[in-house]
């Protein structure tokens, strides 16, 4: 490396430490290239995060404005590997009592979007791995069970509810992928998903996320390798998914997945790249396939202030395929209500449908919303977008014995299986 890395590197981590991501986008990515960033970046310069081949751009007057930082994020310093709170406490020890990552592996963590460069998209309520502080409901007869599943790509445990109405012939599944920091019996928890599902007979399938993979449990939405069919973490979650199908004989009609965040942004994947293999796909505060490509311009994407999402490695026709369901908080400080926009827009710009029905309302809870619905020529909903306002970075309806649970919202879980099972009145 020469001296000319080391300077770009140094000015990548003051960019970071003064929060102005796009600048030290910019400035790695040249790095990573071998040009020089002698200009310095704006959120509207296409070089900060170059458009992929068949992407969309966003019209002007659908953009919303990208929001600084949440200062109460648990940010992590690249250079240090450190949060915040951690960092500030080691510049007041001195210099000698400070450890810090070697550039090199900065740079590794950089490219493969690993370790805890990542831990900034986890909010400052959350400082360590969430815990329920109740369990998970479960009906009487029912069995919420410890499992794992290995595959090529890797292995994941998981917890699977299986329902007392239907124990031996479950009539669907749904597979519910958590967010940063959380777990599966937290998320169980917090969506209340057991207590829906068991209305209909649907087994729940929760995967665990692992910190060997993602030192804040997140699922690698971000990673090329995590973005495509066949390999990765979207192969052991279909894989999963495949599994539980054969075991139980369920109906492929009947299969679905939805998550929350990191985990709503995998559930994007998902249905992109396996469109054969979920009937619907929940979208709960996450992110648009193909909307990032490692950590830094998931950090932009994130905060709003992407221009563009691409659609490599789509699935066969999947956005033309598989019915989705968004749920998206207005105030989410977290995750801009933009990318929100960007998944309706990718899902309406390739299905046939009427003019889309938008209705407005106040949930039992209390908060108002609007809910935007496309249905198709058969008259069955293929798109539906909530719009909850004042809402948080959080699972609308949700318990709060569980992390990132909004209970003044509308039912998520409850409208999710609605919107699934094609149950509309």
């Amino acid at each position: 490396m020469n001296e000319d890395f080391f300077a770009a590197m140094r000015r990548a981590t003051s960019s970071t430490r003064a929060l102005n991501l796009t600048e030290a986008t910019a400035i790695i990515q040249a790095a990573l290239a071998g040009r020089p960033a002698s200009v310095e970046p704006t959120a509207a310069d296409p070089d900060i995060l170059p458009p992929s081949p068949g992407h969309r751009q966003m019209s002007p007057g659908h953009r919303q404005k990208p929001f600084e930082v949440h200062p109460e994020a648990e940010i992590i310093d690249v250079e240090t590997g450190q949060d915040a709170q951690t960092h500030a406490a080691a510049q007041r020890a001195g210099p000698h009592e400070r450890q810090r990552r070697p550039l090199h592996e900065v740079v590794r963590m950089l490219r493969e979007g690993r370790g805890s460069a990542f831990g900034a998209v986890a909010e400052g309520p959350l400082a360590g791995m969430a815990k329920p502080r109740r369990p998970p409901a479960i009906a009487a007869g029912a069995q919420f069970l410890s499992r794992s599943f290995s595959c090529a790509a890797g292995t994941r445990s998981f917890k699977l509810y299986i329902p007392a109405s239907a124990p031996e012939n479950p009539r669907g599944l749904v597979v519910m992928l958590h967010g940063c920091k959380q777990d599966p019996d937290d998320f169980a928890t917090g969506t209340g998903m057991n207590t829906a599902a068991e209305a209909h007979g649907l087994l729940v399938a929760y995967p665990a996320q692992t910190g060997i993979e993602n030192s804040a449990s997140c699922w690698n939405w971000f990673r090329p390798t995590d973005q495509k069919h066949g390999v990765g973490e979207p192969s052991i979650i279909a894989g999963l998914t495949e599994r539980l199908i054969s075991e139980y004989g369920l109906d492929r009609r009947r299969v679905f997945v939805a998550g929350l965040s990191a985990g709503g942004a995998m559930a994007a994947i998902m249905g992109e790249t396996y469109p054969d293999l979920y009937a619907a796909v929940g979208i709960h505060s996450g992110l648009a396939y193909g909307s990032a490509n490692d950590v830094m311009s998931a950090l932009a994407a994130m905060r709003g202030d992407a221009t563009a999402f691409s659609g490599q490695c789509r699935g066969k026709s999947a956005a033309s395929q598989v019915r989705t369901i968004v749920f998206q908080g207005s105030s989410d400080r977290t995750v801009h209500p933009s990318n929100a926009d960007r998944i309706v827009a990718s899902a309406s710009a390739t299905n046939t449908h009427s003019a889309p029905q938008t209705h407005k309302a106040r949930s039992d809870g209390g908060r108002r919303y609007t809910r935007t619905r496309y249905i198709d020529e058969q008259g069955i909903p293929t798109l539906e977008y909530w719009l909850v306002d004042q809402a948080g970075h959080a699972w609308s309806g949700g318990h709060p014995s569980g992390s990132f649970t909004d209970p003044s919202g509308p039912d998520a879980s409850h409208e999710m299986l609605r919107f699934f099972l094609g149950t509309d009145g």
